[in-house]
């Protein structure tokens, strides 16, 4: 099963400073489901969210989400509250190791959409770059 889908996303990003960024969008992408592996929600990132040519999807399984970007970056995040995750973030310009500390992967999706959130500290080195909050529905584009 793959369909097309509806896709709001609302970012917030958090600087140790306190500062934060917002970014919602709409966006057009798909939904589909893998028995092995869960729901995936993919769609194609813009200049809007600076990641113009990387694709991100969603990977929805059990106890925990992973987040996949391919192309112009390259990176795999895997959230399941209250761990740490460590991994490679590789740009055009190299790659570094990231912390990924989930305090929040929560998702409700299903055949028809839904809601997935995530709330997480970014660290490189174990120095805390920020933090970040997705909140991301899924809708059936006929509803």
């Amino acid at each position: 099963m793959e369909k097309s889908v509806i896709i709001s996303i609302q970012g917030t990003q958090t600087d140790p400073d306190g500062s934060n960024e917002v970014i919602e969008f709409v966006t057009c992408g798909s939904l589909s489901q893998d028995e092995e592996q869960g729901y995936h929600v993919s769609y194609q990132e813009s200049e809007l969210t600076g990641l113009d040519g990387t694709t991100t999807t969603f990977c929805i399984a059990g106890d925990h989400i992973t987040m996949r970007r391919t192309g112009n970056l390259n990176s795999e995040m895997v959230f399941r509250e209250g761990e740490r995750h460590i991994s490679m973030y590789e740009t055009g310009m190299g790659g570094f190791m990231i912390g990924v500390n989930t305090q929040k992967a929560w998702s409700n999706i299903d055949d028809d959409g839904g809601n997935l959130e995530l709330r997480y500290v970014i660290d490189v080195e174990n120095t805390v770059i920020g933090q970040n909050a997705f909140r991301i529905q899924v809708k059936n584009p006929a509803t």
